[in-house]
């Protein structure tokens, strides 16, 4: 792992890392690594790591732990790479990376990897016909009244994407426990995220989403009603 971190730090350019930097209020540090820059220089390095056929966590938090935010980025890449190894056991892990240098770009990376195990479990229940509980399916729905509202923000937005896999009592009800009365009501990131999972359940079941607004409006934000219903009007 020296390596990539020397790879990484020889192509420091400190006058994008401060416009990177700004970007994000100014929380983290940076190299100065563009995306198209930092995947060539990782690609060596992931190839390799994907050759082990299991998440070797110990590098994830190595990663992690270190001080730019281009490392972070670089963890995230490997587990996405590595995806398929993952177990509902990692969920523990995955949150407290939710947890740790929290924002907007490293907390919508981590949807991917818990929507995967969601539809992972999915698969493996129905091939199995077991009435085992269900252990991602339920670690959503205590996620969805975290403390922290970061991971409430995975358990909403970790269905993006699934289209006709969509869950639609989970995602309900994981909306439902951040609408009005809920503890972070008034939170900028939590609105902002019902309203893109409803916006992107949209384009496969805009009745749903419109019944559920309907329904709900008294309780969800301007945000959310706005996001959610950015495409209903040409749908319906």
């Amino acid at each position: 792992m020296i390596d990539i971190v020397e790879q990484f730090r020889a192509h420091r350019d400190e006058r994008i890392a401060e416009g990177q930097a700004a970007y994000l209020r100014h929380q983290f540090e940076f190299i100065g690594l563009k995306t198209p820059e930092r995947r060539a220089l990782q690609k060596e390095f992931l190839r390799e790591k994907k050759l082990d056929a299991k998440v070797d966590w110990p590098t994830v938090w190595a990663l992690w732990y270190l001080p730019e935010r281009e490392f972070q980025y670089l963890a995230l890449d490997y587990l996405r790479k590595m995806k398929k190894y993952l177990q509902a056991s990692d969920l523990e892990k995955i949150k407290k990376l939710a947890l740790s240098k929290s924002w907007w770009d490293t907390v919508d990376s981590l949807d991917e990897l818990v929507g995967f195990l969601l539809l992972q479990e999915r698969s493996q229940g129905l091939q199995e016909n077991t009435n085992e509980k269900n252990v991602v399916n339920s670690t959503i729905r205590d996620w969805a009244t975290a403390e922290n509202f970061w991971v409430r923000r995975i358990a909403i937005d970790c269905q993006l994407g699934f289209k006709e896999k969509t869950d639609e009592v989970l995602l309900a009800f994981v909306i439902g426990q951040n609408l009005a009365g809920s503890t972070f009501e008034k939170e900028f990131f939590i609105n902002k995220a019902i309203g893109w999972a409803l916006r992107d359940f949209s384009k496969t079941d805009p009745r749903w989403v419109a019944h559920f607004i309907d329904n709900n409006r008294a309780q969800m934000s301007n945000l959310s009603i706005r996001e959610g219903s950015k495409y209903l009007k040409s749908s319906i």
